[in-house]
């Protein structure tokens, strides 16, 4: 940004986990952007958000945002995601760029068709998948780049909680409209994780399960992928593991990397700690630094300890920033997402199915 150069005025619909812990305060953080308007017709949401971020505006409903398009400079949509859709859709036909929270779409076919409208339109259209800016994708990203663990041949990534009890809400309904369940929400980051290190899926197997008395969407889901390149992706989601598995464990033709514990950016967000450019942040305790070795157990303290590098959330929206400045790619594009959603859609039919679904190169 220039001296001269005005904060770029960004709209924010919906604040909710993904609106409130995430988008808001990652936005305000950005020296380049600035948090103009949050939708929200909540009276809670709208007494908290005030307090954080003085000066907001707020509207009731999306309407009033495209009575006034020319007053946002950038839309960042964190609504339920059956809304994606028809919200980007609306967004990008009325010349706004937009930030969509994953997963971009239901189907790749929609993802494709906003992509479309984005390139038509000349404008920009980007997803979140800010776990690609989680400390310990970092850090393996960087062994594997270092050539540490000699050439990778498998991968096993997993997000997994313990939440015996289903908590309701749209996240967990069967409704497919509502395009919940942990395959499209954990599965989004996964997927998108192993795409970025491996390169494309050639083929793919699921395995989803609904296990909690009550619950409607999948719950404990599996799924592998076959890259192109020849890599194999072991990917676990799951809210009834009740013995935690380790976050990655990558096997090479040299060496193994074993990590366990969650990147810290979720947790310091959800406490109320927010990210000041140039202070520490996303660093981890050294008590959760992974371990590269061979032919030894990490669990008896074998191999070497890896620092995990710190996380940065904030990079995607100074990259967002940055891509509205020069006109230069955003950081996660929606071909990118339609990539993802592929495999979303193949892990689907594979699952209900029962069987190995090969997709197109």
């Amino acid at each position: 940004m220039t001296a001269t150069a005005s904060p770029l005025r960004v709209g924010l619909i919906g604040y909710g986990v993904a609106g409130s812990f995430f988008h808001a305060p990652l936005i305000a953080a950005t020296p380049d952007l600035t948090l103009d308007t949050i939708v929200t017709s909540d009276p809670e949401r709208r007494e908290r958000a005030a307090a954080e971020f003085p000066g907001v505006r707020f509207a009731a409903g999306a309407d009033e945002l495209w009575d006034r398009p020319d007053t946002l400079d950038l839309l960042v949509i964190a609504s339920p995601n059956k809304t994606h859709v028809p919200l980007a859709t609306e967004a990008l036909g009325r010349g706004l760029p937009v930030v969509v929270d994953k997963p971009l779409a239901g189907t790749a076919a929609e993802a494709r068709a906003l992509a479309a409208l984005a390139d038509e339109r000349g404008l920009l259209l980007s997803v979140f998948q800010n776990r690609r800016w989680d400390a310990d994708f970092l850090t393996l990203r960087k062994l594997i780049e270092d050539g540490a663990l000699g050439d990778v041949q498998r991968c096993e990534s997993r997000f997994e909680r313990w939440r015996p009890q289903p908590k309701g809400g749209w996240r967990e309904s069967g409704d497919p409209q509502e395009i919940g369940g942990l395959l499209f929400d954990l599965g989004s980051h996964l997927v998108d994780q192993v795409l970025t290190l491996f390169g494309p899926a050639v083929r793919v197997y699921a395995e989803t399960d609904v296990r909690r008395p009550g619950a409607e969407a999948d719950d404990d889901t599996f799924i592998a992928l076959t890259h192109a390149s020849g890599v194999r992706s072991h990917l676990s989601m799951s809210a009834t593991a009740a013995q935690l598995g380790p976050r990655f464990r990558v096997l090479g033709s040299t060496a193994g990397f074993v990590k366990y514990g969650l990147d810290p950016q979720e947790g310091e967000l959800r406490a109320g700690r927010r990210p000041v450019p140039g202070t520490p942040w996303g660093v981890e305790d050294t008590a959760h630094w992974g371990r590269t070795g061979a032919g030894e157990s990490p669990l008896t303290g074998g191999g070497t300890p890896v620092e995990t590098l710190p996380g940065d959330y904030p990079a995607y929206y100074t990259a967002i920033a940055r891509a509205l400045r020069d006109g230069t790619a955003p950081p996660v594009t929606a071909t990118q997402a339609a990539a993802t959603l592929d495999v979303l859609e193949a892990a689907g039919h594979s699952a209900r199915e029962g069987v190995t679904v090969t997709l197109r190169s």
